[in-house]
């Protein structure tokens, strides 16, 4: 008998879910995740698929059938739309993503859900997110999850939450001031911290992150080959695996486009430093997301007398940290509500 608690951090290009966790340590908290990309068809694709069906889910929502999953790309068509706006949580396709998460943890209620946002929108958004996914929803194949209750949190609070307790510091940094740095696919976080307190001022998100990179090499892809190059996936692949493309059976060398990344890249962290000023009162500087490998050097330059510091599966840092606040957040407040504890439903689909 326990409440249950679980988070889901849909990002412009990974959502990231805990499938399991069996305490708030985050080496027991498991987490899985899938491409944020949710493909609209009239009809349920997983009835047509047959024995050769890909690893997706048809979420149905407002008589259109959104496929999410793990194996989603087997879905796209040449066109890769995406929805990279300040206005994300508005879209369907942010909502069957959020239901394909739900799907995907194998539960019929969740007491607690914890979901993220950037901290730019945070404030403006928290309350309509908190709605949005409460109830009952509908995640295709005639299942349901109810959400009893959820909760906001900026995203890169989770990786604090997550850091601190990583290391064993949470009662340690309690006075300590700490910076966060996020970046992400369409935003570049980052959030000044008291202990876990937020200074809301000083923390902020700019459209500068992975999006833009991509972006930016495609097009010079494009001049290049002489016509539109938009395969963002193979672009985003080859920076982190460090191999060079191969276009129309040429090689286009990566390299080349380096100081044009590491531009972008400064431009992010200068807005961060004008936000955030000096910085010789910050005693942890943490660099999480899955898009830290291309904004490093940059923050390393900008915290010469700092040692930049980093956590475990940095991309699955922030929904690990909304765990561990949710589960605190439910042994207190809802524990001390009155909230009815209630016996684990594992029943579902193996996803």
């Amino acid at each position: 008998m326990e409440i249950i608690v679980r988070a889901v951090d849909v990002g412009f290009g990974n959502t990231k879910f805990v499938t399991d966790a069996m305490s708030s340590k985050p080496g027991d908290i498991r987490c899985a995740s899938f491409p944020s990309r949710a493909y609209p068809s009239a009809r349920d694709p997983s009835k047509t698929l047959g024995g050769e069906g890909r690893k997706t889910f048809a979420i149905p929502i407002d008589g259109l059938f959104y496929e999410v999953g793990p194996d989603v790309m087997l879905a796209a068509d040449a066109f890769r739309a995406t929805q990279i706006h300040g206005d994300y949580i508005d879209t369907p396709q942010y909502l069957a993503l959020a239901r394909g998460a739900l799907r995907m943890m194998k539960l019929d209620v969740i007491d607690l859900l914890v979901v993220g946002l950037p901290v730019a929108v945070f404030a403006a958004k928290k309350a309509a997110l908190e709605k949005l996914m409460t109830g009952r929803h509908d995640v295709g194949g005639g299942k349901a999850v109810l959400v009893r209750k959820a909760l906001a949190m900026a995203q890169p609070n989770g990786a604090l939450i997550d850091y601190a307790t990583q290391h064993n510091k949470v009662e340690a940094m309690e006075h300590e001031h700490s910076l966060v740095i996020d970046p992400g696919s369409r935003t570049f976080d980052w959030l000044v911290a008291r202990g876990m307190k937020l200074s809301h001022k000083q923390s902020y998100s700019v459209d500068r992150g992975v999006s833009n990179i991509l972006q930016l090499i495609a097009d010079d892809i494009s001049h290049e080959i002489g016509r539109p190059y938009t395969n963002l996936d193979n672009i985003d692949l080859a920076l982190r695996t460090g191999k060079d493309l191969t276009i129309y059976q040429r090689t286009y060398k990566l390299a080349r486009m380096k100081p044009m990344v590491e531009i972008i890249a400064k431009e992010a962290v200068a807005a961060m430093m004008q936000r955030i000023g000096e910085s010789y009162n910050v005693q942890h500087v943490i660099l999480v997301g899955g898009g830290a490998f291309l904004f490093k050097r940059a923050v390393k330059e900008a915290f010469a007398t700092h040692q930049v510091l980093a956590v475990k599966e940095p991309m699955f840092a922030n929904v690990r940290g909304y765990q561990i606040g949710g589960t605190n957040y439910a042994h207190t407040v809802l524990a001390t509500a009155g909230r009815p504890a209630r016996a684990v439903s594992g029943e579902g689909e193996v996803a």
